[in-house]
């Protein structure tokens, strides 16, 4: 089981981030286009990417943009979506990462009296047909290559988006990304949805939570870790020991040799 670690926002370069996965004995980083040192424009500095990464002898992954929105109803917005998760994919091909991590967007609601609408749930035809597009165009750019683009529970899947990510789903380069500190902060209320898709698990989030408190050192919460590290070992997901700061990542990193080494 291949376990990396996040870009950690006290580190001000790439090489910082570097010194500390080799310092820890991680096998990669992911990259988190969410940051200004990570956006299209430079993540297409592929000799630069390719060269730091065989030198160190490790390897990427990408977190895309948090907000990245494919079926917003802005046709120019969900277009720049769109060709950013192309060229990130034509990106990924040239560096030999492995996953993409996405989030769902949830869209905007209107609040009324006695409910929320979800504009998503309301159109729900007009959101599908956008991932179907988007589908689309992953299968189609990704070809026989080994990416595989992974959907993250965040702060709870929304009903109407479960249908769209079973569609993503039946895609061979489509796969979850279960965090599992999300995961415990929302009263495990994904879990029968992922673990029904269980096969479809590839990639984790793994840090600990105490409540709605997560992102903290392993071993220091109540998450039953033992229990979903063991579902990652026999998925053969990677690991991203996503804890904020350098410090609880070498602490969890600490951990993980004392519990499974």
């Amino acid at each position: 089981m291949d376990c990396g670690m996040p870009t950690l926002i006290e580190n001000d370069t790439l090489e910082d981030n570097i010194l500390l996965c080799k310092e820890l004995g991680l096998q990669f980083i992911e990259l988190n286009m969410n940051l200004p040192e990570y956006q299209i424009e430079k993540l297409e500095n592929i000799e630069y990417f390719e060269q730091i990464a065989k030198n160190n002898n490790i390897y990427f992954t990408i977190h895309l943009d948090e907000n990245l929105n494919i079926a917003d109803f802005n046709k120019s917005v969900a277009d720049a979506y769109m060709n950013t998760v192309k060229r990130t994919i034509n990106v990924a091909k040239k560096l030999n990462v492995p996953i993409l991590n996405m989030h769902m967007n949830h869209g905007v609601y209107f609040t009324l009296p006695d409910k929320k609408v979800q504009l998503y749930d309301k159109y729900f035809d007009e959101y599908m047909n956008k991932y179907r597009e988007f589908r689309e165009m992953c299968e189609k750019l990704v070809g026989d290559s080994n990416i595989t683009i992974c959907i993250e529970n965040t702060d709870g899947f929304r009903e109407y988006e479960k249908p769209v990510i079973s569609m993503l789903l039946e895609s061979d380069i489509f796969a979850l990304t279960w965090d599992i500190g999300h995961s415990h902060g929302m009263d495990n209320i994904d879990e029968p949805f992922i673990m029904k898709n269980e096969h479809k698990l590839k990639h984790f989030h793994i840090h600990d939570a105490l409540g709605r408190k997560d992102h903290m050192t392993l071993g220091t919460g109540d998450i039953d870790l033992e229990q979903r590290i063991w579902i990652a070992k026999i998925s053969n997901s990677r690991c991203v020991i996503e804890t904020k700061t350098i410090e609880a990542l070498r602490e969890s990193v600490r951990w993980v040799r004392d519990n499974y080494e």
